[in-house]
């Protein structure tokens, strides 16, 4: 990570009031793809983390039982409460939590992050996606700044002196290492994607050992 937690939070919580300002078409499309692939019930408890302002949780709100966001940046936070306020979602809750540190206790079916793991190096995403197959959702959606190819240094939809995305590859892997088979793989620009990750369940009794 090229900078500290704090240094992230604080440069968000800068732009949080104009956060949702003038995004590029592709930012929107895989917000969208994210919101399909989640595809909660009434049933579920969703987390988002890196919730920003809300964008994703507050979309799958009105679908799934309850949905908890989470976010490093208190101004971001503040902007999310604000429009669960005005939109009069109830199930919503929103707190301060990390990716290492999701501060989610109970139940957690499904996981979702949209423009968010970039901040971190590959060791830190390899982490954080462990941290998440330990909450035991039955599927993470990640939606992110992701390379399908050599990154255009004129045209980047990050910041690389603070930003570190990964290559589709490392991070299928880094799925498939923390118990996700990788299910869908959707392509929104060179620099942007969404990866659909579904837990793995072993059954025992089948994997015993009965040999004699």
């Amino acid at each position: 990570m090229r900078k500290t937690v704090e240094e992230h939070a604080a440069r968000f919580t800068e732009q949080a009031a104009s956060y949702d300002d003038d995004k590029r078409p592709e930012y929107h499309a895989c917000c969208s793809l994210v919101v399909d692939h989640a595809d909660p019930t009434p049933k579920d408890r969703l987390v988002d983390l890196g919730t920003g302002t809300g964008a994703i949780a507050l979309a799958l709100a009105p679908e799934a039982g309850n949905v908890v966001g989470r976010d490093i940046s208190e101004g971001m936070l503040e902007q999310a409460v604000a429009k669960a306020d005005k939109q009069g979602c109830e199930n919503v809750e929103f707190g301060e939590g990390r990716f290492r540190e999701p501060n989610v206790e109970g139940r957690v079916d499904i996981v979702t992050s949209n423009f968010a793991l970039h901040h971190l190096d590959d060791d830190a995403k390899r982490a954080a996606i462990h941290t998440i197959a330990d909450l035991e959702p039955r599927r993470f959606v990640l939606g992110d700044v992701m390379l399908f190819a050599d990154a255009d240094p004129d045209d980047p939809f990050y910041t690389p002196a603070v930003d570190d995305p990964a290559t589709v590859g490392a991070l299928a892997d880094m799925f498939t290492d923390a118990g996700f088979a990788l299910t869908a793989v959707e392509r929104v620009h060179e620099q942007v994607g969404v990866l659909v990750g579904e837990r793995v369940t072993v059954d025992r009794e089948m994997t015993e050992d009965t040999s004699l």
